[in-house]
C-alpha cells in the first residue's frame, strides 16, 4: 500500500544562515558599533539588503521600501534558492509597474532585528556563538540608524520615497521625523504614530506563546536540531496574529462553517478556517525565526515616533516630506482613525486616502493596484 512522504521535520530557526544561498541579497556591514536607544550597543552589524533598477548619477531616483513583521527584504521575485517564499510586493516593483526599475532604483533592506540576512538573534556574535538571549532590546530609532548607514554608503543622501506599511510603516515615519532633508515623499500605509493599548496587548499574548514553548529554552535554542525550535509557540502566535490581519467578514464569507475536506469537526476535525490557520503558521516557522520575532514584536511595542520629542503633535510637524496616508477600510488591528491622526498631524500630508478591501490589515499587501495608484501620484508617474 504507497505511504505518503515524511515532511522533513523543520529546522530550530526558519533562519538564513551563513552558508545558505544568498538569493538576490547584498551586505553591507557597519564599521563601528551600534548605539542603542535604550543603552548599550551592537557591534558587528550587518544589513541585508536587495536592489532593483540602476542609481541616477546623481542619487536622485532612490526609492526605500521597508518591510511589515515576517516580511524581508525580497519585495519582487520568485521563490527560488535562498528565498523561500515569492517577492511580497511583485506587483509593485517591476518593469512597467508604480516602481518601475527602468526609472527608479527600489532598495528593501531587511529589518535590523530580522533573520533574513540582516543581524538578529540566530546570528552570531563575535565569539561565534548565536546571539539567542544576548540579543539586545532595539527600536525603530536604532533600526533606521542602520538604514542611514547603509543609504550613506550607496551614495545615496536622499530618497525619492520612502514607502511602508505596518511595522514598515512605523520605520518610514521615524525616516521623515529623524532625517527630514532625507525624504523627499512618503507613503504611510495601515501604520501608526504609536503602538495602542490593544495593538500592545495582542502582541503580548503572542509573546508569550512564544516564549511559553519548551523548547524556547530562554531564547536559547538556535544549535538544536530539527524539530527542537519552539515551533508550537511560534506557530500559536502566527495563528493568533494572522486572526487580526484579516477581518471577520472576509473569514465567514470564505471559510463560514465548512468542515475541511472529509474531516468531521464532532470527531477531531478541523474546520476550514482552522486548517487554514494551520497551514500559515507552518508555512511561518520553516522561513522565520521565533527570536526575530519576540524581538521585532517588542519593538513595534515601544513605538512611539513622539518619544522625547514633545509629544506626536510636535513630532508629526517635522516632517517635511509630500505625504500620503492610507489606511484600509477593513482593518481592525490597525484601523484607519489610527490614520486619519498621521494625515491630520503631518503638515504636507494629502487627506487620508482608504484602501476598499474586504481583507482587513493584510489588505495593504493584497490591494497592489491601490497601493501602486499612491504611488504613482507621489512620484508623478
Amino acid at each position: 500500500m504507497p505511504t505518503t512522504p515524511a515532511v522533513p521535520l523543520p529546522p530550530a530557526s526558519g533562519a538564513w544562515r551563513e552558508g545558505d544561498p544568498p538569493g538576490r541579497r547584498q551586505w553591507h556591514t557597519r564599521e563601528k558599533p551600534l548605539p542603542l536607544e535604550a543603552g548599550g550597543e551592537l557591534p558587528g552589524v550587518r544589513v541585508a539588503f536587495e536592489t532593483w533598477g540602476q542609481l541616477a548619477p546623481d542619487g536622485s531616483n532612490a526609492v526605500l521600501v521597508l518591510h511589515a513583521l515576517t516580511g524581508d527584504s525580497h519585495v519582487s521575485g520568485p521563490a527560488g534558492p535562498g528565498h523561500p517564499t515569492p517577492g511580497w510586493w511583485d506587483g509593485l516593483v517591476g518593469r512597467g509597474l508604480a516602481l518601475d526599475t527602468d526609472r527608479w532604483f527600489v532598495i528593501a533592506p531587511n529589518v535590523l532585528g530580522g533573520c533574513q540576512g540582516s543581524t538578529g538573534p540566530a546570528s552570531r556574535r563575535p565569539d561565534g556563538r548565536p546571539w539567542g538571549s544576548a540579543f539586545p532590546r532595539l527600536t525603530q530609532r536604532d533600526q533606521v540608524s542602520v538604514e542611514t548607514d547603509l543609504a550613506d554608503a550607496l551614495g545615496i543622501d536622499h530618497w525619492a520615497l520612502v514607502v511602508g506599511g505596518s511595522m514598515g510603516g512605523m520605520r518610514a515615519l521615524e525616516w521623515a521625523v529623524s532625517y527630514p532633508e532625507r525624504v523627499d515623499a512618503l507613503l504611510l500605509l495601515a501604520t501608526t504614530a504609536a503602538a495602542s493599548a490593544e495593538q500592545i496587548a495582542w502582541a503580548n499574548i503572542q509573546l508569550h506563546a512564544v516564549r511559553g514553548d519548551p523548547y524556547w529554552h530562554g531564547g536559547d535554542y538556535h544549535d538544536a536540531g530539527p524539530g527542537l525550535g519552539p515551533h508550537s509557540g511560534l506557530g500559536l502566535a502566527r495563528r493568533l496574529a494572522h486572526v487580526t490581519y484579516r477581518s471577520e467578514p472576509e473569514l465567514q464569507v470564505r471559510f463560514g462553517r465548512v468542515p475541511q475536506g472529509t474531516e468531521d469537526p464532532w470527531n477531531g476535525g478541523r474546520y476550514q478556517v482552522e486548517s487554514y490557520l494551520d497551514h500559515h503558521a507552518a508555512k511561518l516557522v520553516r522561513r522565520f525565526d521565533a527570536g526575530s520575532y519576540v524581538t521585532l514584536t517588542e519593538a513595534m511595542n515601544t513605538h512611539d515616533v513622539g518619544r522625547g520629542r514633545s509629544g506626536t503633535s510636535t513630532a508629526l510637524r517635522r516632517v517635511t516630506a509630500r505625504t500620503l496616508v492610507a489606511g484600509v477600510a477593513s482593518d481592525r488591528l490597525y484601523p484607519p482613525s489610527q490614520q486619519a491622526e498621521l494625515a491630520a498631524g503631518i503638515p504636507a500630508a494629502d487627506h487620508l486616502r482608504v484602501i476598499e478591501s474586504p481583507y482587513g490589515h493584510d489588505g495593504f499587501l493584497i490591494e497592489a493596484e491601490q497601493v501602486a495608484e499612491l504611488v504613482s501620484e507621489l512620484l508623478g508617474s
